[in-house]
């Protein structure tokens, strides 16, 4: 039991590295919209809301006056997907460290 503690301990101290690399700025500006707010996270794990409430969380790949490319789905890290700008009602920034 000890030696489990041990190893226990011994890999959340390597995992805290990796979830505070996760953890990111959310700012907004008086006239920004979503695009804006999208394109300054590219790169970076965010979750949209869409209207009919379903979530999808994924890296930005690129997001357009119409359209926020997502990659890297949790889940499906296969597929990427073309999301409608005007579907998106919240964007999720994981912002604790």
């Amino acid at each position: 039991m000890r030696h489990f503690a041990t190893a226990l301990a011994a890999a959340l101290l390597l995992a805290l590295p990796a979830l505070s690399a996760h953890a990111q700025n959310l700012s907004v500006g008086a006239a920004d919209t979503v695009q804006p707010v999208l394109q300054a996270h590219k790169g970076k794990q965010v979750t949209v809301r869409l209207t009919g409430g379903q979530e999808l969380t994924g890296v930005v790949r690129e997001a357009t006056a119409k359209l926020v490319m997502l990659g890297a789905h949790t889940g499906r890290e296969f597929f990427d997907a073309a999301v409608l700008l005007e579907t998106v009602e919240a964007i999720l920034v994981w912002t604790k460290q």
